[in-house]
């Protein structure tokens, strides 16, 4: 593990906290910035695996005081908001440039032969296909906006069976004026790239399919020189076990999800 990384986001999470006022108890052993970076640790390191976490930043001497597993459940499950803000915070503040990639992948709940058993969502609008594996997945679909070096700063869970340009405006509206997104195929349909244009002030350019209109060479160089970086991304949160996650809860879904697209932005960032 890398010690600088684990201090510098505690660092960036402790003074984020501290900046809007925010107290742990003042009988809690572990201060609630500890809890937070466990679970970053845990996504980045151990497949989103809270008890190794724990287990190991404790041998280590990482932590404040002694936690059990369950009693960090607990108390992270109540920073649920505060997960949730850290990847939006971040996102907003490095959200600099002048080209972005966008792209999905799949986040399943559980296998889909017991699709019918999952009780967490339920209904046929869970039910997506991943194009790029050639599979069928039961569960989220998590959209991606990140920067040419593979940071994430924008997203969003959808359930599995939307199209990718279902989130397509709310995603590029925080992006500079004059920017430009590139996505693959899912992301041609002419109607939506003049209203985001003229929305937002993006260009959203895809790779076009073969009885299409070519695109101008300077778009198909962005697109051969830059798609690569949200492959690598892609690889990233797989290897972080962004697709073995399967929680009990999900409101866990949402916390691990959110931990892992923290640990891959301070991981990405220059």
């Amino acid at each position: 593990m890398n010690a600088e990384w684990i201090i510098t986001n505690f660092v960036i999470m402790d003074d984020l906290m501290m900046h809007l006022d925010h107290h742990s108890h003042p009988l809690a052993q572990v201060p609630d910035s500890e809890i937070l970076i466990i679970a970053v640790v845990a996504a980045k390191y151990f497949a989103n695996h809270h008890e190794r976490s724990v287990g190991i930043l404790q041998q280590l001497g990482y932590l404040s005081g002694r936690i059990s597993v369950s009693r960090f459940n607990r108390r992270l499950h109540a920073l649920a908001d505060w997960m949730a803000f850290m990847p939006q915070t971040l996102g907003a503040l490095w959200t600099q440039g002048e080209v972005f990639v966008l792209d999905s992948l799949p986040v399943p709940v559980c296998r889909r032969v017991r699709a019918r058993r999952c009780r967490k969502v339920r209904g046929r609008i869970y039910c997506g296909y991943c194009a790029a594996k050639q599979e069928k997945f039961f569960g989220w679909r998590l959209q991606l906006v990140c920067t040419t070096e593979g940071v994430p700063v924008s997203f969003v869970l959808l359930p599995g069976s939307l199209h990718d340009l279902t989130p397509v405006h709310e995603l590029l509206f925080g992006l500079p004026q004059g920017a430009k997104a590139l996505g693959d195929k899912a992301f041609n349909s002419a109607d939506d790239e003049a209203s985001i244009q003229a929305d937002t002030g993006v260009r959203l350019v895809s790779i076009r399919k073969i009885n299409m209109e070519p695109n101008h060479w300077i778009d198909e160089l962005d697109l051969e020189h830059h798609r690569k970086g949200i492959e690598t991304l892609n690889s990233q949160l797989e290897s972080m076990g962004l697709q073995r996650l399967h929680p009990r809860t999900n409101q866990g879904l949402d916390l691990k999800v959110h931990a892992t697209l923290v640990a891959v932005m301070t991981t990405n960032i220059n």
